[in-house]
């Protein structure tokens, strides 16, 4: 396949910010555990910006360049290595367990927001600022990419790690819900997990299933971003 220039800029920049995102992912699920009382990933070196500490061979390198080299337009997508959680800290295990699990995902959004509000600032500054329109074509251009990132990127992994699918996170937030029965046939699934998912992506079915949320929160997200641009 034919790569660009700005294709490899494009990744770059994706994979910055896939990399940015996923440690702040675990640091809300190591932060949130340790509001509860769960010491473990404090004394695991999980709670750190450091992203070397929770990265994963497969999930943070591999996955990424693979989606590279694919020939579909989609928005990079990953894992890192899971923060320990030790339930037995907490108050309400069942409970708390499912706040950890969410922290991850909800990051993400905010990240999302937060970059659609820092793009909008970012547009209106170059729009209203006639010098930077005259000669600030490249760094407009890598703004315009990071940003698009940064809210695609989280938007997705969002998503993705909400779907009720072990061992992502959703599943364990589905999990505090259920009624005993179907708690343990979604806990008896938990070892095949990464199977399945492997599954839903190799069949393309994991890209329908997260097409549809991700058209609507990224959509409104841009379409904000737009309705500023011609607002403001």
């Amino acid at each position: 396949m034919d790569i660009s220039p700005e294709d490899l800029l494009r990744f770059a920049i994706g994979y910055v910010v896939l990399l940015f995102s996923l440690v702040i992912h675990e640091n809300a699920h190591a932060v949130s555990a340790e509001h509860y009382g769960d010491p473990t990933a404090r004394d695991a070196g999980r709670i750190t910006l450091n992203p070397l500490p929770h990265m994963d061979p497969i999930g943070t390198v591999l996955i990424p360049l693979l989606m590279f080299l694919s020939p579909y337009r989609i928005p990079l997508i990953g894992w890192a290595r899971p923060v320990p959680v030790n339930p037995s800290y907490f108050r309400k295990p069942l409970v708390h367990d499912s706040h950890v699990a969410a922290a991850g995902p909800i990051s993400n959004f905010i990240l999302a927001v937060l970059g659609t509000v820092l793009y909008i600032i970012v547009l209106l500054v170059y729009k209203h600022v006639p010098a930077l329109q005259d000669g600030g074509g490249n760094s407009f251009l890598f703004f315009q990419l990071f940003f698009t990132a940064l809210i695609q990127i989280n938007c997705v992994l969002g998503i993705f790690n909400m779907l009720p699918i072990p061992p992502l996170d959703g599943h364990w937030v589905l999990f505090r819900f259920l009624p005993s029965r179907w708690a343990a046939m979604l806990a008896a699934i938990r070892p095949y997990g990464f199977f399945i998912l492997l599954a839903l992506m190799w069949t393309g079915i994991l890209g329908l299933i997260i097409a549809f949320p991700m058209r609507v929160i990224a959509g409104a997200l841009f379409s904000f971003v737009e309705f500023a641009w011609s607002a403001l």
